[in-house]
């Protein structure tokens, strides 16, 4: 088979790792672990290479890319690698003119309110992020068998910053255009789902082995709304990438109410944040289903014993699933001991060993 067939099909070196391995819910020699925003922030490692160097410019740099998501696989010895980028990343390389402002986070300089602003997004091509697929090449070449997990963002929450001009506590323009304007809206979601999908084809085509669609704002909505207003263009995503045969994992943030509706917009692997048990979790989401987390990740500032307690209960609550990624219930925070990490992936595998 061609390197892009065993691409296509995800059969490559990594094929056979523990991660992908519980995505496809097959038996697993320990529960794999990593950990949501595991390149970056909490490492002094990756402090120091990016110093002076800005958000977007650092995830636009292959070589800077490769060695920020390399360095947790190097310290902690996770079960994957997730790719250094940010959920923006496609806005701006189509001409959204956005910062990743410090303490902040996004900020749209012009937000989408009206039918005219939708000409700001145009199709996501290859050419645009050429970066990255540089380094995906670079990173899936130096992983080997470790797989390396692609992302984007989904279209709820690209649109929420776009909409709202950056982070909000209560979303108010973006839900004061949903139902205000329900067609306008649903063209908006459809044009950031070809975006989305875009960006993790690149990533796919280029060699990554599994891909996660961030819904981080989407806790903000009420199922029915969900169901109306967005679960449509995030199975667009999904759909987008079935053919590729790579796992697809779907999280978002305060989702308990929205579990199973997130699994049957198409993901393989459903994420559930650390408010819902797994055992739970995984009642909501339904069968034929794996389900990935779920550790409050202000726990890691406890005790150890602490830390081990509660891993201990989650993987308690997992006992019996069709397949279980351990993860956090959300990203890793800024000022986490890396210790602390290094530490709960050796408890997660010597207690899972099988």
């Amino acid at each position: 088979m061609s390197e892009m067939g065993e691409q296509q099909t995800g059969r490559g070196a990594a094929y056979d790792s523990a991660f992908l391995r519980a995505c496809r819910r097959e038996p697993v020699p320990h529960t794999p672990v990593w950990f949501m925003r595991q390149a970056g922030r909490s490492l002094p490692e990756y402090r120091k290479v990016r110093e002076g160097i800005p958000m977007l410019e650092s995830c636009m740099r292959p070589e800077l890319v490769t060695e920020i998501t390399l360095q947790p696989v190097r310290r902690h010895n996770v079960d994957a690698a997730i790719f250094y980028s940010d959920i923006v990343v496609p806005l701006k390389a189509i001409g959204i003119d956005l910062d990743i402002k410090p303490g902040v986070g996004p900020v749209v300089e012009r937000p989408i309110r009206t039918r005219a602003d939708l000409e700001q997004l145009r199709p996501l091509e290859a050419g645009d992020v050429s970066y990255v697929t540089e380094a995906v090449r670079m990173l899936t070449a130096e992983l080997g068998a470790t797989p390396l997990i692609g992302f984007a963002g989904a279209p709820f929450t690209l649109a929420s910053y776009l909409v709202e001009g950056g982070p909000s506590r209560n979303h108010e323009h973006t839900k004061a255009l949903m139902y205000g304007d329900p067609e306008l809206w649903a063209d908006l979601l459809d044009r950031l789902a070809d975006i989305a999908a875009a960006f993790l084809e690149i990533q796919i085509e280029a060699g990554a082995s599994a891909v996660q669609l961030f819904d981080s704002w989407v806790g903000a909505l009420a199922p029915a709304d969900y169901r109306r207003h967005v679960m449509p263009a995030s199975a667009k995503v999904f759909d987008a990438v079935a053919g590729y045969g790579v796992p697809r994992i779907h999280f978002g943030a305060g989702t308990g109410e929205l579990l199973g509706l997130m699994g049957e917009a198409g993901a393989d692997v459903v994420g559930a944040d650390w408010r819902v048990p797994l055992d739970e979790a995984a009642r909501r989401v339904g069968p034929g289903k794996a389900i990935q987390g779920n550790l409050d990740p202000a726990v890691l500032f406890a005790p150890r014993e602490a830390v081990e307690a509660k891993a201990a209960d989650v993987l308690e609550a997992a006992r019996g699933l069709e397949g279980h990624v351990f993860n956090l219930g959300h990203g890793v925070l800024p000022t986490t001991d890396p210790a602390a990490l290094t530490r709960l992936v050796e408890f997660v595998h010597e207690r899972t060993a099988r």
